[in-house]
């Protein structure tokens, strides 16, 4: 089972990408790394234009009470 920083990443990542099937949400570290995993061509969505989307979705865990010690990482 998920936790809840995770399933929020995941629910918002699969929102805005064309694959929602690809997108992978993969706990390391304790929980406190949380890595995201999509198809190639939904890589650009979810990292968006100079990074403002991936951005964006750090400030969200950070304003969330569970997520607010977590890491986001986007892998190729």
């Amino acid at each position: 089972m998920a936790s809840a920083p995770a399933e929020l990443i995941s629910y918002i990542v699969k929102a805005m990408v064309d694959d929602a099937d690809a997108v992978h949400v993969r706990e390391s570290d304790g929980g406190r790394l949380l890595e995201v995993e999509t198809a190639a061509d939904d890589r650009g969505r979810v990292i968006g234009r100079q990074g403002r989307v991936a951005k964006a979705m750090r400030a969200l865990l950070g304003a969330s009470r569970d997520g607010a010690d977590c890491r986001l990482d986007i892998v190729d």
